[in-house]
C-alpha cells in the first residue's frame, strides 16, 4: 500500500493497495496503520466505521461537518463511484477548489479527505457500497449541505440524479453556506 498526495487538495492523499489477484478472486488490505503514519496522519484518531449502499445515478452530498469538521477515509468497497471533495478550509492553498475521483471495487483505493472540506458521490453502478473511516462521533447538529449543482462549483456529475434526499435536493448553496459560517 502506498500513500499519494492529491494535488488538487492540500492535505488530501490516496491510499493505494496492491491487490493479490489469482483464480479465486483478490486480497486486499484496506488500512495500514504505518502507510496512515508515514502521511502524517494519526491512525488511531478514526472512531467510527460506516457503510452506504446506492443505486446507479443516486447522489450524496455535498456535506461537512461544522466546527472543528471531520476527518475521514472514504472506499468504494463494492462498484464504482464518482468522488468529489471540496476544499472550504479559508486558510488552506486550495481553498474553494474542487477535485474529482473514481473510487472503485477493482483499486480498492482509500481516498484521505481532511477536516474543513465538503464531500459528496454518485453512484456509477447497481450497486455501489462506499465504506467511511471517521474521526469524529457523527453529531447531526453540527451537518451542512451545500448544493450538488451549484454553479461557482459547476462539479460535472457523470450521471443525472436518479435520487437524493431531501437534505441534498433543498441544500443551499456555497455562498449561503459560507455567509452563515
Amino acid at each position: 500500500m502506498k500513500a499519494t498526495e492529491v494535488p488538487g487538495i492540500a492535505g488530501a492523499y490516496l491510499f493505494e493497495p496492491a491487490p493479490r489477484t489469482d483464480e479465486r478472486g483478490f486480497f486486499s488490505r484496506t488500512f495500514d496503520a504505518d502507510v496512515v503514519r508515514s502521511a502524517g496522519l494519526d491512525p488511531h484518531a478514526f472512531v467510527q466505521d460506516s457503510v452506504s449502499r446506492s443505486a446507479r445515478g443516486v447522489l450524496r452530498g455535498l456535506h461537512l461537518r461544522s466546527g472543528a469538521g471531520e476527518a475521514k477515509l472514504v472506499r468504494c468497497s463494492y462498484g464504482r463511484i464518482f468522488d468529489v471533495v471540496v476544499d472550504l478550509r479559508p486558510d488552506s492553498p486550495t481553498y474553494r477548489r474542487w477535485a474529482s475521483f473514481e473510487l472503485s471495487d477493482t483499486t480498492q483505493t482509500t481516498l484521505y479527505i481532511p477536516a474543513g472540506c465538503a464531500h459528496g458521490f454518485q453512484a456509477l453502478t447497481q450497486p455501489a457500497d462506499t465504506s467511511y473511516r471517521i474521526d469524529r462521533p457523527h453529531d447531526p447538529a453540527e451537518d451542512v449541505t451545500i448544493r450538488f449543482d451549484d454553479p461557482e462549483l459547476a462539479i460535472p456529475w457523470p450521471l443525472p440524479a436518479t435520487s437524493m434526499s431531501a437534505r441534498d435536493r433543498e441544500a443551499p448553496t456555497l455562498a449561503e453556506v459560507l455567509k452563515q459560517r
